[in-house]
């Protein structure tokens, strides 16, 4: 048997996530395909699954930040990377995640492994079993990060991690309903306060429990009953505890089967055609939509149409499901629920310490948005309409299917301006905020919306190759053709775009978009967040880094300075086209001097300016 955790420690909850969205990806679309309540829209197992996605990553970086400090205990030379990927650059090295001047701790201290697991989970949180998931992980770390004398590192620990996370996740939902999620996690929460001996006891009696909930569930929530299925989050949450109990014993619990009332039917996805579908069968066994546009405030504007302009539905439940994370004080978060409760149903609110995540469906998504500017400042806004063959809506009549289109670019962008900028070209963008890095459902989603046979998906970020090919391989699945182009800048993505011609044979313009990305050096101006080793020396907080290919190049003291050896040093090797993004915090008269620089240097150079706006660099440069 493989060794395991004996005890709860940052490493124990790192081994969970990786289990749990081991386990949810393999049952993901099983829960998907008995998602009846509160929505049948077919995507309970993938919110929950992005959800985890989330968690893990979140831990996975506290991990990768301990390792890149002890890191910076080696000789001068590079860093290695010790977070089982590869060798951190010089652009990670001093932007927040790795090398840092001193000594490391030996690892993550548990307090700072569930806290990220929970903050992970709140950010991207998704539906309403995800959201609700993300409150349960918050009650569990408000124990196990308790600050006092007595341990929560054993199976007392664990038991009232439990218990707390069922209540907090209950006390989230404004209108509580049994024979859900809620239900099988009191239920475990229950079964594991009795349970005697280790960690690995406390969660097999927490599985044990919340199957035996789940089972039941049919007979508790009349609309489970008549489609003939347990309860799509419950299900999903056995799945984490499931993974709960191999981090413990190195032994995942036992496939067993969860009936399903004989003789009714099942809920399934289909196809984009026929929308949900019913069919029969006898058991779900282990293992065993669309989600809306992600935005700033200013970009939900016509949420009152579909998507391809039909006016949105009149009769039936609430036409939207709106989703933000929010910063607000308590206070007014008190005032919100009474405010959303009033608009909608499906109401969980959940979070804390300033920072929120909203749920809710309603027939106007506006107010439900002008709700959250009352209370705070609400970002990250999720608006999806309820397809109008969901079981949630009626009386609406039939939407024509919208035909594929035969190619799609789909491009992660750093900033709005590039968004607008490769919209504009055509492409399908997905935006990729400071320090929130698109998780590869969100890149699933993007090829979906892009709604095509064919697709070129340019990550513009070395960091994300990994997330884009699983995104790449998850949509090869379900039936769409997707090449894969390594773009690591955002100006490669630019100059992949610019040689697109979507009627020439697929692999034609795939090659031809590759060579363009691949002779196009990046380069990035930012400023240096501590003091740190870099391969061009010491700097110190504040320094302006300019980085080549992902190396730090150029230490300076002036933003307009550095760009210009920057370019300098990528202009002597040749060059043709110069391509500058200004963030929104460049100086105003840099683009015009490095324009100037470029006429009077190097004759037959072309330089192309676009506004990049909240893009993390304050620059970014592109040679071809």
């Amino acid at each position: 048997m493989p060794q395991v955790p004996q005890r709860l420690d940052a490493s124990a909850v790192r081994a969970w996530c990786g289990f749990a969205l081991r386990a949810l990806g393999r049952a993901r679309e099983e829960i998907d395909a008995i998602n009846v309540y509160p929505v049948a829209d077919g995507d309970t197992g993938t919110n929950l699954y992005l959800t985890v996605e989330s968690a893990t990553a979140a831990v996975e970086a506290v991990f990768a930040g301990h390792a890149a400090l002890a890191g910076g205990k080696e000789a001068p030379g590079g860093p290695e990377a010790l977070d089982g990927r590869e060798a951190l650059d010089g652009h990670e090295a001093v932007t927040g995640q790795a090398v840092s001047l001193g000594r490391a701790p030996e690892g993550p201290a548990l307090a700072d492994a569930v806290h990220a697991m929970a903050h992970g989970a709140l950010i991207g949180a998704r539906g309403n079993s995800g959201t609700i998931l993300a409150q349960l992980l918050r009650g569990m770390a408000q124990v196990l990060a308790a600050d006092s004398d007595a341990t929560h590192t054993d199976g007392q620990g664990l038991r009232l991690a439990l218990r707390r996370a069922a209540d907090s996740a209950r006390q989230a939902v404004v209108h509580p309903v049994e024979g859900t999620v809620l239900t099988v996690a009191s239920a475990a929460a229950d079964a594991a306060s009795g349970a005697e001996g280790d960690c690995g006891a406390v969660a097999r009696a927490a599985y044990e429990g919340a199957r035996a909930a789940l089972a039941a569930t049919p007979g508790q929530l009349a609309v489970l009953e008549r489609a003939g299925v347990v309860d799509a989050g419950g299900r999903g949450l056995v799945a984490v505890l499931g993974a709960l109990v191999e981090t413990f014993t190195g032994e995942a619990p036992a496939a067993a089967a969860v009936p399903v009332l004989a003789g009714h039917a099942r809920v399934g996805a289909d196809s984009e055609a026929t929308g949900l579908h019913a069919r029969v069968d006898a058991a779900v066994t282990e293992p065993l939509g669309e989600l809306g546009e992600l935005g700033e405030l200013g970009e939900v504007g016509e949420v009152g149409e579909c998507a391809d302009g039909t006016p949105a539905p009149e009769e039936g439940g609430p036409a939207f499901e709106v989703i933000y994370l929010l910063e607000a004080e308590d206070a007014a978060v008190a005032r919100l629920r009474d405010r959303l409760d009033a608009l909608g149903d499906s109401l969980v609110v959940v979070g804390g310490d300033g920072l929120w995540n909203v749920h809710v469906h309603v027939d106007d998504a506006g107010a439900a948005v002008e709700a959250g500017v009352e209370a705070g400042r609400p970002y990250r806004i999720r608006i999806t309409h309820f397809g109008l063959d969901d079981a949630h809506t009626t009386g609406a009549g039939n939407r024509p299917v919208r035909e594929r289109v035969e190619r799609a670019v789909v491009a992660v962008v750093p900033g709005e301006g590039l968004a607008g900028l490769y919209a504009e070209a055509g492409a399908t963008t997905v935006l990729a905020r400071p320090g929130e890095p698109p998780a590869s459902g969100e890149l699933v989603e993007a090829v979906r919306r892009a709604h095509a046979r064919e697709v070129v998906l340019l990550p513009n970020d070395a960091e994300l190759r990994h997330t884009a090919a699983a995104a790449a391989e998850q949509a090869r699945t379900e039936g769409v053709r997707v090449a894969l182009i390594p773009t690591r800048s955002a100006v490669q993505g630019i100059a992949a775009l610019a040689v697109h011609e979507p009627g020439r044979r697929f692999d034609e313009d795939v090659v031809a978009m590759t060579s363009a990305a691949g002779a196009t050096r990046y380069a990035e101006v930012e400023v240096a967040e501590r003091q740190s080793w870099t391969m061009a020396g010491i700097c110190q907080a504040g320094d302006i880094l300019g980085l080549i290919e992902g190396d730090v190049a150029v230490i300076g003291s002036d933003v307009t300075a550095t760009a210009e050896a920057v370019l300098n040093r990528m202009l002597a090797a040749g060059g043709e086209m110069v391509t500058l993004v200004l963030g929104d915090e460049a100086p105003d008269t840099i683009a015009a001097h490095l324009e100037s620089r470029v006429r009077e240097s190097y004759l037959a150079v072309d330089t192309v300016v676009y506004r990049g706006g909240r893009q993390g660099a304050l620059l970014l440069i592109g040679v071809e």
